[in-house]
């Protein structure tokens, strides 16, 4: 994208939207409908998106609204997007609009690379969540186009793949941790850095012993105290499986030792992570909690988006806290931690491990503490595939899902 001389961005950025009625797509469209240049034209233009499709309508009413030249839904038909689209659009009083529809397993990967008349996107905004991310990523990155990515485990299951499809610089975060780390980053050069300090909110049992995590249920684990985000992911935090994913993330996107990242807990999500450097400095990035501003600087980067979310008031008193994480109650980092260090297939046999485990939870069959527990029993009968490729990811993760749903069978409540 040009920049102009006073440091404004001078083109419309075109934007390619991966998981766009979940709740990052959807904040995506919130910053997109609020961006604009100096010369009063859209700061971004939605060409493409896709979902899950267990929205419909609501993927068809932001196709509408966007103008998108290509839609794509991983299940579901085509017929019926096309005629939820049809609808929205004469709803709208845009009859003539009839975008490319992609319908089944590999839409999202189509889409990521999808160009019209004037070429393709200037960014492709991932925001699917699981390993199944990964085609769309490595598609995305072989466009050329930007990759904002909020997928993280397209990254961490594919590890050195991503890492090698990566131009320099192509690759921006959109985790609100990572995003930090990569604005505080920029206050000094690769060799001045010491540590990275990523945050957690701690989720919603924080302060909880191991005794006291044993009864607790799903509707629990969902009450998040600070963001609101899918049960996976929610999920996820109260495990600390997320901060766990998040380690092996910062460590594979900026290339820091996993023996010089740490994690502390910080129950009010204000600091979203931060940087020490060789001389003692320490800088924090800070926001109250809003993915707006994380996904703005992922479309925008390196640039800014004006009014892309609120800052912080210092008008008013407040109190920011801070608390090491107890890795007796909540031993996912280490394991994310171990899983990384082993690398080659390990981080995609935690996550997957992880993934069926969550959903058993929520099923019932199992208890809180049996996700983890889980995890760690599942990582001990791994035995790394010899080269890491796509093929070997979805063995490994193939396995271990069979692994765990064996595994679970046996202790199904």
């Amino acid at each position: 994208m040009q920049t102009s001389e006073a440091g404004q961005p001078s083109g419309v950025r075109r934007i390619i939207l991966l998981g766009s009625t979940g709740s990052i797509g959807s904040q995506a469209l919130d910053v997109v409908d609020g961006a604009v240049l100096q010369d009063g034209r859209p700061r971004f233009e939605v060409i493409a998106l896709s979902a899950g499709g267990g929205n419909l309508d609501l993927l068809a009413r932001q196709a509408v609204h966007t103008g998108a030249g290509a839609v794509g839904i991983a299940t579901g038909a085509s017929d019926e997007l096309h005629r939820r689209i049809s609808e929205a659009a004469r709803a709208a009083g845009r009859a003539e609009y009839s975008p490319e529809i992609f319908a089944g397993p590999d839409a999202a990967t189509r889409i990521a690379a999808w160009s019209d008349a004037q070429g393709g996107a200037d960014v492709v905004l991932n925001g699917i969540t699981g390993s199944i991310g990964l085609a769309p990523t490595l598609a995305a990155l072989a466009s050329g186009a930007i990759l904002a990515l909020a997928n993280k485990e397209s990254l961490i299951v594919g590890g050195a793949l991503v890492k090698a499809a990566a131009a320099p610089g192509q690759l921006v975060p959109v985790d609100s941790e990572h995003s930090a780390l990569a604005q505080c980053l920029r206050a000094g050069t690769e060799a001045e850095v010491d540590r990275l300090i990523l945050t957690a909110s701690g989720g919603p049992f924080r302060g909880y012993g191991r005794d006291q995590l044993q009864e607790v249920t799903p509707a629990e684990a969902l009450k998040h105290p600070t963001w609101a985000m899918g049960p996976m992911v929610t999920t996820n935090s109260a495990t600390l499986v997320n901060k766990g994913l998040e380690l092996i993330e910062a460590h594979l996107l900026f290339d820091v030792p996993l023996d010089r990242i740490d994690v502390v807990v910080h129950p009010q999500s204000v600091v979203h992570s931060m940087v020490a450097f060789v001389d003692g400095s320490t800088i924090a990035q800070c926001s109250p909690p809003d993915m707006r501003l994380p996904i703005a600087l992922g479309l925008a980067w390196p640039d800014r988006v004006p009014r892309a979310a609120m800052s912080c008031d210092f008008s008013q008193a407040t109190s920011w806290t801070f608390e090491p994480l107890d890795p007796a109650a909540f031993p996912a980092v280490d394991l994310a931690r171990d899983a990384a260090k082993q690398g080659s297939t390990y981080p995609a046999v935690y996550n997957a491990a992880n993934e069926e485990a969550v959903h058993a939870f929520h099923a019932g069959r199992i208890g809180f503490l049996d996700i983890v527990d889980t995890i760690e029993a599942v990582l001990g009968e791994h035995s790394a595939f010899s080269q890491l490729s796509i093929e070997s990811v979805l063995d490994a993760e193939k396995w271990a899902r069979a692994r765990t749903t064996e595994r679970l069978a046996l202790i199904s409540h």
